[in-house]
């Protein structure tokens, strides 16, 4: 990564630094977006927008959805050919800014935009058939920080999710992503995906009062379900009620839907899902995301 994009701009990689008085930084005051593009253009732009500013507006940050999408795609484009980048992930952050020592109980002025650009990772190319494990996980989803969780710069349950998944050692977890339970026992989240699960025709996911975080592409999936006729429903469910699935996937913004093959609980007991490879179902939404996505 040469470039970085700070403040509308873009500067040296080397240069792009936010002051140690930040309540990004101090706080973790601020929040995030990570998206991707298609044909070098960003994908559902205008929704991740949409979540920054909501969330902004909770956190006393100022923050104009309209300048950002007028602005936002000649940005994007910019730093992506400083970049030698075709196609880019994409990560926007907005930090609260410079302010005093100690907890602020009025409105923050003086935000600080960070725009990172990197290639798309390497998928293998049996990803979308043959699908990944989901290994559970001991490490429980904390609360929100409100009453729906927001994209924050609060990451260490996440993090530590992330390091026990990689402490695991069955091979068979070393691709696998990790699922949270909440504090009462419920399916929330993977660490970096969303969790839906299909049983008898019907798609289930977690409803977001398990903490989870209400992904951009667990919408689109939804929406795109029921306008296929696809009946889906949020509720509580349990790692038994996965066990017992037909199909299972994770959703991302980076790697759209992907097949769940084998469930690993703690133990180390295997199950693997349907027949082992993507449902009719999954598939079914895999492509008309794809088709949303204008490919």
């Amino acid at each position: 990564m040469k470039k970085i994009g700070l403040n509308g701009g873009i500067v040296d990689a080397a240069d792009a630094v936010v002051p140690v008085m930040d309540h990004g930084f101090l706080y973790g005051m601020g929040l995030f977006e990570t998206l991707r593009t298609y044909r070098g253009r960003p994908f559902l732009l205008e929704r991740h927008l949409k979540r920054m500013a909501e969330g902004c507006r909770m956190l006393g940050i100022p923050f104009s959805p309209e300048d950002a999408l007028a602005s936002m795609p000649g940005w994007i484009e910019a730093l992506m050919k400083e970049n030698s980048l075709e196609e880019a992930y994409i990560r926007y952050t907005v930090s609260a800014g410079v302010d005093v020592l100690g907890l602020p109980g009025e409105e923050y002025s003086r935000p600080n935009h960070v725009l990172l650009v990197k290639a798309l990772p390497e998928v293998p190319e049996n990803l979308y058939t043959q699908g990944k494990a989901l290994q559970l996980l001991e490490t429980r989803r904390n609360s929100p920080e409100a009453p729906i969780r927001l994209k924050s710069l609060h990451y260490m349950n996440n993090i530590l999710a992330k390091r026990e998944l990689a402490a695991v050692s069955d091979p068979r977890s070393r691709q696998a992503e990790g699922l949270m339970l909440d504090v009462r026992g419920h399916v929330s989240e993977g660490v970096v995906s969303n969790v839906f699960f299909v049983k008898e025709g019907e798609l289930y996911t977690p409803d977001a009062s398990t903490g989870l975080l209400p992904g951009i592409t667990r919408q689109v999936v939804l929406e795109l379900a029921g306008a296929a006729g696809i009946r889906c429903t949020e509720g509580l469910y349990t790692w038994e009620d996965l066990l017992a699935a037909d199909e299972v996937f994770v959703t991302s913004s980076i790697q759209e839907l992907v097949p769940v093959t084998l469930l690993l609980d703690r133990q180390g007991t295997g199950r693997t899902v349907g027949r082992g490879a993507a449902g009719p179902i999954t598939r079914r939404l895999l492509d008309l995301y794809r088709q949303k996505a204008g490919i």
